[in-house]
């Protein structure tokens, strides 16, 4: 196959549940609609691991994260394995990161104080750098300046309220940014920028939202755009926290450490007038605002979006290019107390995909079948004629946006989410458990959800009876027999699935024998 022309588009945080073109009942998302119709949407798609560097590494290296083992963020990522960047480096393109990508260099090559140790936002090897955008925000923040505004710092900051619009309610007031000098216009300029200049020859570009990520601020007018509605769906949530804490120890610990200065800005700081209080405290409607917040935030970000998609229409590029939306992973958004994604619950692993695939892909069309983020390295290599390398665990999308059906495919997914601190060991004292057993998997399918946890007790929830996840079925006498079912799926899945560099490789008397995975 021909070189392509691909725009993949990652935003941050950004729960699979919510998408115009998927039913969401408030949030409007008109250009990725759009590009659904004229794209493959794939609903039942999830990350396997959580949070940011972990579930970058797993899509930019096709492999599970037991195998990749950059399990929190900071975690190195190891130098031996290939990635997206450096694949495609084979197939004659430049690949070209706009944003960030939240890898952690290998260590073994580098000065023990070499500044990129001292941050988790490292740069994946192999790509060019477009326009960098990590925490501290300079690049941007500079922009802000030459354009007149009071820059105080760099870093989070800058996502103050303006607190000369009165409060309607928590993250209500709007960002002291105007939306079109926003950190998403800002991106969305220097990839048009770069687009600009590809003079018509094949490009691969990823562009790195960090919205709807927080801090849960909004500049006008899409801070105000849902504020009020009715139609904001309720959490999905125990009675109260202390009930939610009682559910499992992994939940006494989680909602006990969530504050609020986590998601907000302008709580607990000089200029501030809240205080940081539990996130599990905070009442429906608090999270009522924070969520009409959230979709503000996904709004701006659609219509960044549709930006990049006119710029390609108007320049003859958009039927030749191919065009992925996704995030690394989703959001609680109040759902079970929390906020965030540190959690074994289906709002932080599930996470939208689309693809409007390469010339003469089908489109309009939905795809009911279990896909993970491990599935897009092998997509995006195939598409352009590049071969998938032995490391990667994921299968290859192109035969549904072919409009054809695979010969097999999974009928579950899998997750895997190591709460260990290395920096403070919180975890570790919390539970009294050494930094191996600080960490869970899960496998669920269309039936039920096992979350295993190394030296925790387990959870099984009926995903049909019981989708919000409320009622542990682990301890039932009558679900012994599923509990095991699972368990030794979950066990067959990990065996199946361990890496190793060479073992399709085998020395024979006819010479080096290498076998078809």
């Amino acid at each position: 196959m021909k070189q392509q022309r691909v725009l993949m588009i990652v935003a941050d945080q950004w729960r699979g549940d919510t998408l115009g073109c998927t039913g969401h009942p408030v949030v409007r998302t008109p250009n990725i609609d759009a590009l659904a119709k004229d794209g493959v949407v794939f609903p039942k798609h999830y990350t396997c691991s959580v949070p940011c560097g972990p579930s970058r590494a797993t899509f930019l290296t096709g492999m599970y994260p037991q195998n990749h083992r950059m399990i929190t963020n900071g975690t190195p990522l190891n130098r031996d394995f290939t990635n997206m960047a450096l694949e495609l480096r084979k197939g004659g393109f430049d690949p070209v990161m706009f944003g960030y990508t939240d890898i952690t260099p290998d260590p073994r090559d580098r000065a023990p104080q070499d500044p990129a140790l001292k941050s988790y936002e490292g740069v994946l090897p192999g790509f060019t750098v477009g326009a960098g955008l990590i925490e501290d925000n300079k690049p941007w923040l500079s922009d802000l300046k030459r354009k007149g505004y009071h820059v105080r710092k760099s870093g989070y900051d800058i996502y103050r309220p303006d607190r000369s619009v009165p409060e309607k309610g928590l993250t209500s007031q709007p960002a002291v940014f105007r939306a079109e000098d926003s950190d998403t216009a800002w991106l969305t300029d220097r990839v048009i920028d770069h687009l600009a200049m590809t003079e018509g020859e094949p490009f691969f570009v990823q562009a790195n939202f960090i919205k709807p990520h927080p801090p849960f601020i909004a500049p006008a007018p899409y801070n105000d755009l849902y504020r009020g509605s009715n139609a904001i769906p309720s959490r999905t949530r125990a009675e109260n926290p202390e009930a939610e804490a009682e559910s499992h120890p992994f939940m006494e610990y989680s909602l006990g450490i969530q504050k609020l200065s986590g998601f907000i800005k302008g709580v607990a700081e000089e200029e501030g007038d809240r205080p940081d209080q539990s996130v599990a405290s905070l009442s429906d409607e608090d999270i009522g605002n924070i969520r009409a917040t959230y979709y503000g935030l996904m709004t701006e970000v659609d219509n960044q979006i549709g930006r990049l998609i006119r710029h390609l229409k108007d320049n003859d590029l958009y039927d030749d290019t191919m065009i992925i939306f996704t995030s690394d992973h989703g959001e609680q958004m109040g759902d079970h107390h929390m906020l965030g994604k540190a959690s074994y619950f289906e709002a932080s692993y599930h996470i939208p995909l689309i693809i409007k695939g390469p010339k003469g892909s089908v489109c309009g069309q939905t795809i009911d079948r279990f896909t993970e983020s491990i599935d897009l390295l092998p997509t995006i290599l195939e598409a352009n004629g590049l071969s998938v390398p032995h490391q990667c665990d994921g299968h290859s999308l192109l035969p549904f946006l072919q409009g054809r059906e695979p010969e097999t495919w999974r009928s579950f997914v899998c997750h895997h989410y190591d709460f260990r601190n290395v920096a403070t060991r919180s975890a570790e004292e919390h539970f009294g458990l050494h930094s191996d057993s600080c960490n869970l998997s899960i496998i669920r399918d269309d039936n039920h959800k096992l979350v295993h946890f190394s030296a925790l007790p387990p959870l099984l929830f009926d995903v049909k009876a019981d989708p919000g996840e409320l009622k542990n079925l682990a301890g039932e006498p009558d679900y012994a027999p599923v509990l095991l079912d699972y368990t030794r799926r979950l066990l067959s899945w990990r065996m199946q699935n361990e890496y190793g560099a060479l073992d399709l490789m085998a020395a024979t008397q006819d010479g080096l024998c290498v076998a078809n995975r």
